[in-house]
């Protein structure tokens, strides 16, 4: 999406799943308006969970809790224990003790089921989907004249899920939506919107009554290299339990695509130029549920790229690592033609780093919503002005007595880098910048008079 590196940044009316959309431009100098979550946590709850990445050595999590005629339980928890473990060079899974070596047949909005029918030659992919597959479930989503489906991953025992705000608002056409999920072992539960926050793109629901589930496990996606192995598991055209296996194809990767806020207001105009990525969740065999999009505003996001096939269905989803653990969230696909239902992946598909959505989920339990950087600077394109010799973001404007005024950098510095990650253009500035919170301190990189020069800045937020 092409965005106006210049036009002031114009206030954003209120939506109510979330906090407001980040602007089409790449100004941050006016903030957004303070914002509600559409269904606050119930009152009395137990304090919400702190999500943790364990360290790599640590033991499998308990089996899901078997449900009648359909438990997966025994053949879990033996692959959940043996899979990482032994026979790993020779591209297989050696000595397993397996309680129950049968799989089942199941439609594709039935349970998804981890099929095993040579142990001695099992890989550790099989492993990685006997672990992870019952954290993983598939949600239904009505509301706003639309209906679709994606994924989500199990962040607690008690039923708090993580998943995209477009699949939860579906594309922002529901305020209010009414959310079924099915879990791994065909359980069915409704739920409820806890928070949405559209700048990231991520959203928490909770499943009614649910005790004794079996949360994902977070990695460390910050210790992610180009080149891991990279397994996704979700529900691509409505194909539950749908495993797909990769590799981690380019880190710190930024995207624009469109805002799932819902909007209060008419749809603002939309601006010049097309993205190439897609969201790819409400798509069904033989179907057409995709709701009209509802806003045009774009966001831009930092994410994880991989080649593990995702489809429409996958959004929200897990991409693991070859332990098991969670190291994103699946969000969007890039398309060769550039257009909605144009294509299936083309292996470019991106995902939400897991560190940051483990921040955005721990706010939107606590408060039901998120908190978000800002520079307070207009940004443009280096490498679209002539006087630049080096690539980056270019400030063309300070917001007085803003951050990046008082940490000292001013109208014609070129930003290269930021917390360590190469800043090429406005985007980039920009994904980084929302990766962190309000109050957060981050070391810049910048060309100034041709001389480069380094500074830590203190961020505002995003109201």
């Amino acid at each position: 999406m092409t965005e106006n590196p210049t036009t002031p940044e114009q206030p954003a009316h209120e939506p109510s799943a979330g906090p407001a959309p980040e602007p089409s431009s790449s100004h941050e100098g006016h903030p957004a308006p303070e914002t509600h979550p559409a269904h606050p946590a119930p009152a009395g709850d137990a304090a919400p969970p702190a999500f943790t990445a364990a360290p790599a050595s640590a033991s499998a999590p308990a089996p899901a809790p078997a449900a009648p005629q359909r438990s997966l339980a025994p053949m879990i928890a033996a692959l959940a224990v043996g899979a990482l473990i032994g026979g790993a060079a020779g591209g297989g899974i050696a000595a397993w003790a397996l309680s129950d070596q049968g799989g089942s047949s199941s439609s594709p909005a039935g349970p998804a089921s981890v099929t095993v029918n040579d142990p001695e030659d099992a890989t550790i992919v099989t492993g990685v989907v006997a672990k992870a597959m019952p954290s993983v479930v598939t949600i239904q989503v009505a509301g706003g004249g639309a209906q679709g489906s994606g994924s989500g991953v199990i962040l607690s025992d008690d039923g708090y899920v993580l998943t995209n705000a477009h699949v939860a608002t579906l594309d922002g056409a529901a305020g209010d939506p009414s959310i079924r999920v099915t879990t791994s072992d065909g359980r069915l539960w409704d739920a409820s919107l806890i928070g949405a926050d559209p700048i990231a793109d991520l959203a928490v629901i909770r499943l009614e009554g649910a005790t004794d589930l079996q949360p994902i496990e977070f990695a460390d996606s910050d210790d992610l290299n180009v080149g891991d192995r990279a397994i996704a598991i979700g529900a691509p055209l409505g194909l539950a339990g749908t495993v797909t296996e990769g590799i981690v194809s380019a880190l710190n990767r930024s995207i624009t695509v469109q805002s799932s806020a819902v909007p209060e207001a008419p749809e603002a105009p939309q601006p010049e130029g097309e993205s190439p990525f897609e969201f790819w969740n409400f798509d069904l065999p033989g179907q057409d549920r995709r709701p009209s999009p509802s806003t045009s505003t774009t966001i831009s996001l930092a994410v994880i790229q991989t080649d593990a096939a995702i489809n429409p269905g996958n959004s929200g989803g897990a991409l693991l690592d070859e332990d098991g653990r969670l190291i994103g969230i699946n969000v969007a696909i890039a398309t060769a033609g550039g257009g909605q239902g144009g294509a299936g992946s083309i292996g470019v598909g991106f995902s939400i780093p897991a560190n940051f959505a483990q921040r955005i989920a721990t706010e939107l339990i606590e408060t039901g919503s998120a908190s978000h950087g800002l520079l307070g600077a207009t940004v443009t394109d280096a490498s679209t002005a002539a006087s630049s010799d080096v690539v980056g973001a270019l400030i063309d404007q300070v917001s007085p007595g803003g951050p990046a005024e008082q940490a000292g950098l001013r109208s014609g510095d070129v930003i290269t880098e930021f917390n360590g990650v190469p800043i090429t253009d406005q985007i980039d500035l920009t994904a980084q910048v929302r990766v962190l919170a309000a109050g957060d301190s981050a070391e810049l990189t910048y060309v100034r008079g041709g001389r480069s020069e380094t500074l830590t800045v203190t961020l505002g937020e995003l109201g």
